[in-house]
């Protein structure tokens, strides 16, 4: 019979169930997801094209994860064995199509329905993970995703904008986005996969990867004037990146994939205050009730884990 600490996921039966900060993985999880949820300031402030932001993401991401792991003399695990390499190389293959993809969904749809579209990803980390995982996936934790997602919907407002024309584009709009969504899905399960690998290995070949293929954009449409733009875009990197993905993956290693579905949308809820709160658009009563429903989902959920495994 197993010990009562290979319960819950190889965590110590105490750590596997309790409060929303139960398993070492939960806080690093929360943390790097509110962490990405105030990228929208600095895109806002750097002012460049999408793909430049994208690409200085990943640029500065690829140094300071490099820095990070150098200075903790870590760098060696960069180099990946015949099993992990790749998953690996799919994974931040995935990462960087899912970028491209939501940024192209934005420009055919809107910023909004693009957010709503591109978070149905909880649904298919459930779903794929009990297929390809093994894990269960109980009704209860399908049932506060949601009821997440339906606060994600108020929340941003789009209940309350006047329909516009849907023409082609939109719809390519929308397919592009949801496949954006599988795309960070499969990549998420494939990180939960590697629970064993070094945090911050994932995010720098996800971060090498993306440098290297997004590099002609900027080469060939040129390059933001020098001065605070750059400072915003080595903060997307920098901040947004190589800080907020090591602590996701690093985070997610030790959760269970259920817990990973719901604690996603600690992400468009932040991003949503954030709007508020430092860009200065104001939100609706329906929006803040959206927050509030997403925020009461997510305790829910923890207050469930708590009482029983599921």
């Amino acid at each position: 019979m197993k010990s009562d600490q290979t319960l819950h996921g190889g965590l110590p039966a105490h750590q596997g169930r309790g409060s929303i900060l139960s398993g070492s993985g939960a806080l690093p999880f929360l943390l790097g997801n509110v962490l990405l949820g105030t990228i929208g300031i600095f895109v806002f402030a750097a002012n460049a094209h999408p793909l430049t932001a994208a690409w200085s993401r990943c640029a500065f991401g690829w140094v300071g994860l490099s820095v990070w792991l150098l200075c903790r003399r870590e760098m060696r695990h960069v180099w990946l064995t015949r099993d992990t390499a790749p998953w690996v190389l799919i994974a931040a293959s995935l990462m960087v199509a899912s970028w491209g993809l939501f940024f192209d969904a934005i420009g055919r749809t809107s910023a909004g329905m693009a957010v709503v579209l591109f978070h149905v990803q909880p649904l298919f980390v459930l779903g794929l993970g009990g297929l390809w995982l093994g894990e269960p996936v109980g009704r209860a934790r399908l049932g506060f995703v949601m009821v997440a997602m339906v606060g994600l919907l108020l929340a941003t407002g789009l209940l309350e904008q006047a329909e516009s024309v849907r023409g082609t584009g939109y719809w390519i709009g929308v397919g592009a986005c949801l496949l954006g969504a599988l795309c960070t899905a499969g990549a998420t399960l494939i990180a939960r996969r590697l629970g064993n690998l070094r945090a911050g290995v994932l995010a720098w070949w996800q971060c090498a990867i993306g440098t290297t293929v997004l590099l002609a954009w900027p080469l060939q449409h040129g390059w933001p004037p020098f001065g605070a733009s750059w400072a915003w875009l080595a903060g997307i990197g920098l901040v947004h990146t190589a800080l907020a993905y090591t602590l996701i993956y690093a985070g997610m290693a030790r959760l269970r994939t259920a817990r990973i579905a719901v604690f996603q949308f600690v992400y468009p809820a932040t991003a949503v205050l954030m709007d508020w709160l430092v860009l200065g658009r104001g939100l609706s009563a329906l929006q803040i009730a959206g927050i509030g429903v997403m925020a009461a989902a997510i305790l829910m959920a923890e207050r469930k884990h708590g009482q029983v495994e599921y």
